[in-house]
Formats: C-alpha cells, sequence, structure tokens
C-alpha cells in the first residue's frame, strides 16, 4: 500500500484496534488526529515508512496497551507528556527509528508494561533511575544507541526481567551489585559499552541466568568465584577486557557451560584441572591472555570441543598429539611459539573446518595426509616456514557440501615452484573467497585456469618469482576486488578486462616487467601501484610517447 495515513481516521471514536503494520509504502507523518482515537487499545504502525515525531497528542490515548511504531524513520524525541500519561500500556515498540534525547523519567509510571523495545536509535542521556520501578517489566532492549551514565542501583527490583540488552552504548561505571535482584533473568548483554570496575560477587545470584555477554568493555579485577553457582549459564561472554589473576576453579560447577570465551584479556597463572568436568563444553576461546601455558593442558583431551581457540597463550614446542583423536572443528594456535613439523596424523583430524597456526616456527612440507581434511574451509599457515609445492593444499578432499575453501593464506613462508593449473581446478577450490601466497618463492606464471575460482575477491601474490603475462581470464572472475601482484617478474600488457573489473578496489603490479599504455580505468588506482616497470606510461603515470 502506497500513501500517508489520513487524519480522517481520528473521527473512528470507537475504533479499538487499528493495525496498518508491514505496508512497506505507507509513508508521511502520524496525524496528530489519532489523539482523538480515546477507546483504541491496540495500535501498530511498525514496519513502514512512516516520518515525523511522536504526536503530543498520544497522551490523551489513555487506553492503549500495546503500542509499535519500531521499523519506520520517526524522529524528534520520546515525548515526556506522552509516555507519561499511557498508564494502560503492556507492550512498547518504538525501535529501529531516529529517535533522539533521552529515555523519559516518566517511563516509571508504565507499571503494567513487560516489553519495552528501544533499540537502534539515536537515544542519549542516562538510564532513568525510575526504570527501577517497572516491576511487571520481562522484556528491555536499549541496544544500540548512545546511552551513558551509570547503570542504576534500581535495576535490582526489575525481578520479573528475563532479557536485558544493553549493547552498543556508552555506559561507564561498574555494574551495580544490586543486579543480584534479576532473579528471572535470562539473558544479559552489556557489551560493547566503557565498563569499568570489577564484577561484582553478586553477579554468581542470578539463578535463571542462561546468556551472559559482558565483552568489548573495559572491566578489571578478578572474576568472581561466586560465578560457579551459576549452574543454568551456557553461554559466557568477557573478551576483550581487562580481567586479570587465574580462571577459578569453581568454574568446574557450571555444568551446563557451552560457551565459554575469555580471550583477551590479562588472565595468567595455570589453567584449573577441574575444568575437565564441562562436558557440554563446545567453545573454549582464551586467545590473547598471558597464560604461559608452555603446552596445552592434557586433560583439554576430556572435553569434547568443537571450536579451541589459543591464540598467544604462550604454547611451545611441537603439536601434541592426542588432537588427532578429537573431534574439534575450529582450531586456533597462532600467535605461539610452536616447532617442529606438521605431523601426517593431522590428516586424523577429519573433523576440521579452520585450522589456524599462523605466526609460529613450524618447518615443514605438507604432508600428504592432509588431503584427509575434507571439512576443511578456512586455512590460515601464514608466517612459519613451511616449504614444497601447494598442490596437497589446493587438491585436498571435499565432503560435499562442504569441505570447499573459503580462504586460504600461506603467506610469509618458503614455498616453492609453480601453480599447477590443474590444482585450481579441484573442487576444493571452487568457491574460494580470498587467496593469499605473498612472499613465498613461488615461479612460472599465473594459470590460466584463475577464471574457474567465481568466487573469488581478494588475491594476493606479492613479491614471489611468478613471470609470463597477466592473464585475460583473470577478469573472468568478476568479483575480484583486490588484485595484488607486485614485486614479480611479470611481463607483457596490463589486460583492459582485468583493471576495468566492476568490484575492483584495489590493485598493484608495482616492481614488475611490465609495459606498454596502462588501459583506461574506472577504478582509483594510484601511482605506487604501477612504479617499478620502466616499460608502462599511461594515467596515472606519465602518458606515452607518440611515434
Amino acid at each position: 500500500m502506497n500513501g500517508t495515513l489520513s487524519p480522517s481516521l481520528g473521527n473512528l471514536s470507537y475504533l479499538q484496534l487499528l493495525d496498518l503494520s508491514n505496508l512497506k509504502n505507507l509513508n508521511g507523518p502520524i496525524p496528530p488526529e489519532f489523539g482523538k482515537l480515546r477507546r483504541l487499545t491496540y495500535l501498530f504502525l511498525n514496519s513502514n515508512q512512516l516520518t515525523g515525531s511522536i504526536p503530543a497528542t498520544f497522551k490523551h490515548l489513555s487506553r492503549l496497551e500495546r503500542l509499535f511504531l519500531n521499523n519506520n524513520y520517526i524522529s524528534g524525541i520520546i515525548p515526556f507528556s506522552v509516555i507519561g500519561s499511557l498508564t494502560a500500556l503492556t507492550e512498547l515498540g518504538l525501535s529501529e527509528n531516529q529517535l533522539r534525547g533521552s529515555i523519559p523519567a516518566t517511563i516509571g509510571k508504565l507499571v503494567l508494561l513487560t516489553k519495552l523495545d528501544l533499540h537502534a536509535n539515536n537515544l542519549s542521556g542516562s538510564l532513568p533511575t525510575t526504570i527501577g520501578k517497572l516491576k511487571s517489566l520481562k522484556y528491555l532492549d536499549l541496544s544500540q544507541n548512545t546511552i551513558k551514565g551509570s547503570i542504576p542501583k534500581s535495576i535490582g527490583g526489575l525481578s520479573a526481567l528475563v532479557l536485558l540488552d544493553l549493547n552498543q552504548n556508552q555506559i561507564t561505571g561498574s555494574i551495580p551489585s544490586s543486579i543480584s535482584g534479576l532473579i528471572s533473568l535470562q539473558f544479559c548483554r552489556i557489551s560493547e559499552n566503557k565498563l569499568t570496575g570489577s564484577l561484582p560477587p553478586s553477579i554468581g545470584h542470578l539463578p535463571s541466568i542462561q546468556r551472559l555477554i559482558l565483552e568489548n568493555n573495559k572491566l578489571t579485577g578478578k572474576l568472581p568465584a561466586t560465578m560457579g553457582h551459576l549452574v543454568t549459564l551456557t553461554e559466557l561472554f568477557l573478551s576483550n577486557n581487562r580481567i586479570t589473576s587465574k580462571i577459578p576453579s569453581s568454574f568446574s560447577n557450571l555444568q551446563n557451560l557451552q560457551t565459554l570465551d575469555l580471550s583477551r584479556n590479562h588472565l595468567s597463572g595455570e589453567l584449573p584441572t577441574e575444568l575437565a568436568k564441562l562436558q557440554n563444553l563446545q567453545t573454549l576461546d582464551l586467545s590473547f591472555n598471558p597464560l604461559g601455558l608452555v603446552s596445552i593442558p592434557k586433560w583439554f583431551a576430556k572435553l569434547k570441543l568443537f571450536r579451541l581457540m589459543l591464540a598467544k597463550t604462550g604454547i611451545r614446542g611441537s603439536l601434541p598429539r592426542w588432537l588427532s583423536s578429537t573431534s574439534i572443528s575450529m582450531l586456533d594456535l597462532s600467535d605461539n611459539a610452536l616447532t617442529g613439523k606438521l605431523p601426517p596424523w593431522i590428516g586424523n583430524m577429519t573433523s576440521l573446518s579452520l585450522l589456524n597456526l599462523s605466526n609460529n616456527g613450524l618447518h615443514s612440507s605438507i604432508p600428504a595426509e592432509f588431503k584427509n581434511l575434507r571439512r576443511l574451509m578456512d586455512l590460515d599457515l601464514h608466517s612459519n616456514k613451511f616449504s614444497g609445492n601447494l598442490d596437497t593444499i589446493f587438491s585436498k578432499g571435499t565432503d560435499d557440501p562442504i569441505g570447499h575453501y573459503n580462504s586460504i593464506d600461506l603467506s610469509d613462508n618458503m614455498f616453492a615452484g609453480p601453480i599447477n593449473d590443474s590444482v585450481l581446478q579441484s573442487s576444493a577450490m571452487d568457491s574460494i573467497t580470498s587467496l593469499v601466497l605473498s612472499y613465498n618463492l613461488l615461479k612460472g606464471s599465473i594459470p590460466k585456469s584463475i577464471r574457474k575460482l567465481s568466487e573469488l575477491r581478494i588475491l594476493k601474490v606479492v613479491s614471489n618469482g611468478l613471470s609470463g603475462k597477466i592473464p585475460v581470464e583473470l577478469g573472468d572472475a568478476m568479483g575480484l576486488t583486490t588484485i595484488l601482484l607486485s614485486r614479480n617478474n611479470l611481463m607483457g600488457s596490463i589486460p583492459g578486462k582485468v583493471i576495468n573489473l566492476n568490484e575492483l578496489k584495489e590493485f598493484d603490479v608495482s616492481h614488475n616487467q611490465l609495459r606498454g599504455e596502462i588501459p583506461p580505468h574506472k577504478a582509483i588506482i594510484p601511482v605506487s601501484s604501477f612504479i617499478g616497470n620502466p616499460g608502462l606510461c599511461g594515467a596515472p603515470l606519465p602518458p606515452c610517447e607518440r611515434s
């Protein structure tokens, strides 16, 4: 339906329900005349293209129980007088608009409210302390705004609250100890704010909590041992804070825990062996903590992990063989001090979909058994000392429909030899989006079969020994956004089909042996992307000399 809301609708004085939601092309302001609909109990105008502000006349809709204006382009402030007058409201949805200003303190008068959704607006100011009066509130979503100030202690009065989402705001201060009053809380997300201070011990007294998400803040201090009381907890996200000390052994009581993400903190000390009791744990991420693990604890083998992330945790030496008997799907051991060879038993890790061993000291060719990783889709081995050719990696098996590469990064190694035309045509390579082979010892030409990589977005083969021409067939990979081929021995001209790829954003062929005129192109490519090719001319380089 097209058009605007007619003011004459305000004359339907006996109307109790008005649902004009999800009409897509309904636009213009909400007529102030709607304030005359004094018998109205339900008003649904959500998911349209309405503009203007919330009419001040809405204060007369004293029987209104459910008001949904979400997913429009409504702007201005939330009128204090309106909010304070709608005392019969049980559900209020104003999310995904362009509302600004503070949340009115009069919100505390809506004591029957069970749902308050204001997410994805431009609201600022602090949370009103009166919010603690909403004793019936079950659902509170204020995420994706610019709310400042601290969380009021009065929030502990929301004993019926099941969902609390304050994600992506600018909330400061510490989490109040009164949080223990949220006895019905199942989902709590206060991530991506500016919270400081320690987690209060009272956070361990949330008897119904299932998902606790506090990542991307500035929390400090120790993890309270009382958190071991959260036996209903299934997911705990505390990454990217400044939490110190050890993981408490009491965490072993979290028998329902499926995800534990403590990455990017300042945790240290031994990991408690009692954590082996967490038999429902699927994801463990302790990456980027100064744990000084030296080796991955053997008791990890008792866990039934799907995802194990231990980047930059101080691991040294060779890969432990017990990994071969696990069902781990995602393994990240990057930024450690691993040494030795990539062992043949890696081929037994047939559940692997992601393997990241980058930034270590591993050295060897890729064992033939690597081909058994039929589910592997993301591989990152950059910054090691791997050698040999790439055939084993590119031609590994697949387990359809999975096991087709999304990304491969083999840069900063000692891989050598040509890129064989046939291996780029393997089924494992047919949907790859990112291929990074820079800073190796690769030779030969770029295979024409690269045209088969129809999903390819990023191609980086900087600083190798590639020779021959840039194949015009590269222009058949229509989705390419990045082509970096600098510092090789490429010859011939730049194909116009390649430099004029529609999606191309970054192109660099500097320091090769290319010749001829740079084809006219739409992408903005700097001079630095062409220098070091004495035979090249034309914009953005100096013009070609005409004989």
